[in-house]
């Protein structure tokens, strides 16, 4: 089964995929349907949020990263309504594109999770 999440930077070193943090546990938002995914995304930008991506991924290795990475998951059932909440972090873990041009001359070092993550997503291709 598939399912859609949100991406932020997709496809770069950079990537970083949309979590809710409620009571210090991050949860990954996954959606049934793509519709429902692009709705919520578009919520999030009239919110002055970060613009994410709505990407396919295979709900198996969704779970399997969110077990490794101790996230929690929670899909979106179909035509359910999910409201991004009202505040969003001031802080992302990871940096937008204009914050990896003031860090050019820092040595990069790949996160391990993203790393699995992104070879587990090229393997889908």
């Amino acid at each position: 089964m598939q399912v859609w999440v949100l991406l932020f930077n997709a496809n770069t070193d950079n990537e970083g995929i949309y979590t809710l943090e409620i009571e210090g546990n991050n949860i990954i938002v996954a959606f049934e349907q793509e519709d429902d995914a692009i709705r919520y995304a578009g919520l999030l930008e009239a919110q002055d949020f970060l613009s994410p991506t709505v990407e396919r991924i295979d709900k198996q290795d969704l779970e399997e990263f969110c077990e490794e990475a101790g996230y929690d998951l929670n899909i979106v059932p179909t035509d359910a309504l999910l409201v991004p909440p009202e505040k969003n972090v001031d802080k992302t873990d990871w940096s937008s594109d204009r914050d990896l041009q003031d860090e050019e001359d820092e040595v990069e070092v790949e996160d391990p999770v993203i790393a699995m993550m992104r070879r587990r997503l090229e393997n889908l291709l």
